[in-house]
């Protein structure tokens, strides 16, 4: 596999390694090792959702391995061409959401922010990869409007930071919206909805650890991370580096078919999480945003393998299966399957 020392990745800084990150098939392709048809195949799709992936999450992926859990989630697939019934651009009505352009106002008490545009990956089964962010982005002069209507409903205690990803801001940028956010008398907690950690390390910097150490509020960091072979030596050094700027840290995945879909990918994440100082905070039944049909895994068996996770795991490491429904005030909990099926061993593998 093409490796980089460290040493350099350091000199270099997060920006350069973002810059650097692959966006042809073909060159993703060729440093796996395998069959330039999958590369002709994402490039007929045509889809303006671009592949990006940086080097540093290619590295993680298994060699000439076209089924790798990482490698499904980046790249670009036929299934994406097609979109059953049920499947939209929009499948969270969050744009009947909008309180500001940028501001979400979906449940009580918490609001979020779409902080930027830009991830530092671009993960195919991604509910907002339709988002017209051109028209909603909440940066530089466009913060004044959220932040005016946060400001203006003294019911918003919490306030989420996504995107895209937040930490694809530079840490001035970051600590320019915290500056002004500091000013809003009844927000008590921050949240950061982040990728960027996981996919590219290296952006936990000196600066960053300094700008969380230095908020007001206690904060709360929710990764997202799907399966085991993601956490490696660089991850759970950036992990470290969080944990000791005093955050909390939570992970959420994505039940996804070919990916995680069974009890023993479920199983080795959370306790590879758990070792990594995260906690398993959510798994979501896929987002039925169209060009992802493919990733869906039936809430049927959702629930049966939630059922024997549960009932093979401490209970704090078994993470709440939950689907998000539009209009819905809250994220509604799916119960597991039978206990009796799962305690006989009769929940799918």
């Amino acid at each position: 596999m093409i490796t980089t020392s460290p040493r350099s990745r350091q000199r270099n800084g997060w920006q350069e390694e973002l810059a650097q990150a692959v966006s042809d098939p073909h060159e993703l392709c060729r440093l796996l090792g395998l069959d330039p048809a999958l590369a002709q195949a994402a490039e007929r799709l045509g889809s303006p959702f671009r592949l990006r992936v940086p080097h540093s999450f290619i590295r993680r992926m298994r060699r000439a391995d076209p089924n790798d859990p990482l490698l499904r989630q980046v790249l670009p697939l036929g299934g994406e061409a097609t979109s059953p019934a049920g499947f939209s651009s929009d499948p969270l009505a969050e744009r009947a959401a909008l309180a500001a352009p940028g501001l979400l106002h979906k449940y009580r008490g918490r609001a979020l922010l779409i902080a930027t545009g830009a991830c530092a990956v671009h993960c195919r089964y991604c509910f907002r990869r339709e988002f017209p962010y051109g028209e909603q982005l909440a940066g530089a002069g466009r913060w004044r409007a959220a932040l005016d209507a946060l400001a203006a409903d003294p019911t918003i205690e919490e306030l989420i930071l996504s995107g895209g990803d937040p930490l694809s801001l530079t840490n001035a940028r970051l600590t320019e919206l915290t500056g002004a956010l500091a000013a809003v008398p009844h927000l008590r907690r921050l949240r950061l909805h982040t990728r960027t950690p996981v996919v590219l390390p290296s952006r936990v910097d000196a600066g960053l650890t300094a700008w969380l150490g230095s908020l007001p509020w206690r904060t709360v960091i929710v990764l997202h991370i799907n399966h085991a072979n993601e956490i490696d030596a660089e991850t759970r050094a950036a992990f470290n580096e969080l944990a000791r700027a005093d955050v909390m840290l939570l992970n959420q995945s994505v039940l996804l078919a070919g990916v995680n879909d069974s009890l023993a990918a479920l199983r080795t994440l959370s306790e590879t999480l758990w070792e990594a100082g995260v906690l398993p905070y959510y798994l979501h039944l896929l987002d039925r945003v169209q060009g992802t049909a493919h990733f869906e895994v039936d809430e049927a068996r959702a629930r049966a393998l939630a059922a024997q996770l549960a009932s093979t795991l401490p209970g704090y490491l078994v993470p709440r299966l939950v689907r998000e429904m539009a209009g819905a005030p809250a994220k509604l909990p799916l119960t597991p399957g039978p206990w009796v099926q799962a305690l006989a061993g009769t929940a799918p593998e």
